[in-house]
């Protein structure tokens, strides 16, 4: 039996050839255009010499020629092994060196320039369900990155499940604002559009002002995101623009705030669905649903994914594990690291490093990275907790709590903090503020203040660099 993820998009191709698949600032792309060109880009790269399995990284922001890339790729037989544009050239080197990548695609031109190479487009290659399709690095922010591999059939079935739960419609313009070289982005923006048919409003990189005129222009009924992408646009000016499309959110790749959730809901009146994946399960997991959701939870497992939480079989908040999840999404494994991945896969179960609990009702929610957790003077102190706190400052923009080695207590807590512009408050300030809020071993002793929290290339923060 062969499959190729790249056959959803001749499905599309031939159910509305004339349909957009993309607005971009080079024009409109449709899904007959995208369906040739990467047929084109396909043939142009099996006479370069490469061959079933070869993998091609691709360095493009969100443009055209990323997508077209990207199903050229598949459509070859090949491993697409995207890599962010924001990373710097020892970073990119090594995700390069790493993945033995026959060919480096870094510019649009070299794309265009394959594709415009006179010959038959070719179809897509007989590849198998479980082949490997993409090659997606962790974020590294623990460590040297990961390459996590995923099949063409993990990456379907992916996008089908979180496009049903979330209740993608044939009419919707999806903004993509998320970097497509991320999972979150690859998945959930460019496999899921393919597959239902939507279309992308794509801008190369997040500013707000090109977010909000791509929103009005384009008339965007879904915004996919990252959490400082919302608290971002909270803070913009709108500038007369009609927003009033906006139908509906989904945050991952970090916890939201829930200040921020509530704010954002209040003033675009369009609900977010909060939700967990990570690039070793094809940005699936578990997701709330339109008409089923709860406030700061990630949701109920997706159809065809197991969840539970590591050493215990209850519920409620008091019974914290680490969560572990299990199914079609979890990844084939790491790239030449079969140690990484025996430690992540166990008897079937990927082990997330996050740290959770689930309600009566199934629902999980986040309370922590298990690196991040603080133990202080033997009490578990949950930094997300006392971000919560600090987010309802008047003054605080950006928080972020850290925990440092302290010689009585084992580890005492930082918070890392920016502020709102004009704003002013001293640490004594926010120390009393957290103090009146939360339990006395909870509190941050220690304020540090930044003009801007280092955040990775997929907007999390960058913990280890604070420390």
């Amino acid at each position: 039996m062969s499959f190729n993820l790249a056959d959803m998009l001749r499905a599309s191709a031939l159910a509305h050839p004339d349909k957009a698949f993309c607005h971009s600032a080079a024009g409109t792309l449709s899904y007959r255009r995208l369906d040739e060109l990467s047929g084109l880009v396909a043939a142009a790269l099996r006479d370069s010499g490469l061959r079933d399995g070869d993998r091609v990284t691709v360095q493009l922001p969100n443009v055209p020629e990323f997508v077209v890339a990207y199903f050229g790729i598949l459509k070859a037989g090949l491993v697409m092994v995207p890599v962010n544009p924001m990373l710097t050239p020892a970073e990119a080197g090594y995700q390069r060196e790493h993945s033995r990548a026959r060919l480096h695609l870094d510019r649009p031109e070299q794309v265009d320039a394959l594709a415009a190479r006179p010959r038959a487009a070719l179809p897509a290659a007989a590849t198998r369900p479980d082949d490997t399709a993409v090659v997606i690095y962790t974020s590294g922010t623990t460590g040297r990155p990961k390459g996590a591999e995923l099949t063409h059939f993990q990456l379907y079935m992916t996008c089908t499940a979180a496009g049903e739960a979330f209740g993608v419609r044939a009419d919707d313009v999806t903004l993509a604002a998320l970097p497509l070289s991320h999972i979150y982005g690859l998945s959930s923006l460019v496999n899921s559009s393919v597959l239902f048919g939507t279309t992308l409003s794509l801008v190369p990189r997040f500013e707000t002002g090109a977010v909000l005129d791509a929103v009005a222009r384009d008339r965007v009924t879904v915004m996919l995101g990252v959490p400082t992408m919302y608290h971002a646009l909270l803070a913009a000016d709108l500038g007369g623009r009609d927003l009033g499309s906006l139908r509906i959110g989904s945050s991952g790749g970090a916890s939201m705030p829930a200040v921020v959730l509530d704010a954002f809901e209040k003033r675009f009146g369009a609900p977010v669905l909060e939700g967990f994946g990570m690039s070793e399960t094809g940005a699936a997991g578990l997701l709330n649903r339109p008409d089923d959701r709860r406030a700061l939870s990630v949701g109920r497992p997706l159809r065809g994914i197991e969840a539970r939480i590591a050493g215990t079989d209850a519920s409620g908040e008091e019974h914290v594990g680490e969560l572990l999840l299990k199914g079609f999404a979890v990844m084939k494994g790491y790239l030449d690291d079969p140690a990484a991945t025996a430690a992540a896969v166990v008897d079937g179960w990927l082990h997330t490093g996050d740290l959770a609990f689930r309600d009566d009702d199934g629902f999980y929610y986040i309370v922590d990275r298990i690196k991040d957790l603080i133990i202080r003077g033997g009490y578990n102190v949950y930094p997300r907790e006392v971000e919560e706190v600090l987010g309802t400052h008047p003054a605080v923009r950006e928080a972020a709590v850290i925990g440092r080695q302290d010689d009585r207590l084992g580890e005492e807590v930082v918070a890392v903090l920016s502020l709102r512009p004009g704003a002013r408050v001293t640490p004594d300030e926010i120390t009393a503020y957290c103090r009146e809020r939360l339990a006395p071993y909870k509190y941050p002793r220690e304020v540090r203040f930044l003009p801007e929290l280092p955040k990775s290339a997929s907007g999390k923060y960058l913990k280890r660099e604070m420390r």
